[in-house]
């Protein structure tokens, strides 16, 4: 079974930094990408950013130049830095990990459990 564990999160306020952190386990051979979602209240999960293993990225306009997303293949970790919050940011956010080969299994996708980030202005 494949687990994905998200760290990171909480209160900080307008301008400030946050890193999120997420640790995948369950005999993975390789995940092709990963990924942080957000949602927030009222509104549809949307994409944050993402990560293949070969280190290409994509980012939600809205967060361009303020996150980095960064990955380390070793440990079936992706992380997300986040500068320059601004309360629009708040959201429980989410990592996923898509095509995972885990065993004997491919799963399409793995998501982890939210971790919620306020920003106060």
């Amino acid at each position: 079974q494949v687990q994905l564990v998200v760290s990171g999160g909480g209160l900080v306020q307008s301008g400030g930094s946050l890193a999120l952190s997420c640790a995948a386990s369950g005999n993975i051979f390789n995940i092709n990408v990963m990924g942080w979602y957000r949602q927030a209240p009222g509104k549809q999960r949307e994409l944050v950013a993402a990560i293949t293993s070969g280190g290409s990225t994509n980012y939600a306009d809205s967060v361009k130049g303020r996150f980095t997303i960064s990955r380390d293949n070793a440990k079936n970790a992706v992380y997300l830095q986040m500068n320059s919050l601004k309360p629009e940011d708040t959201a429980v956010y989410y990592c996923k990990a898509d095509e995972v080969l885990a065993g004997f299994h491919r799963y399409l996708e793995v998501w982890g459990q939210g971790t919620l980030v306020t920003v106060s202005s």
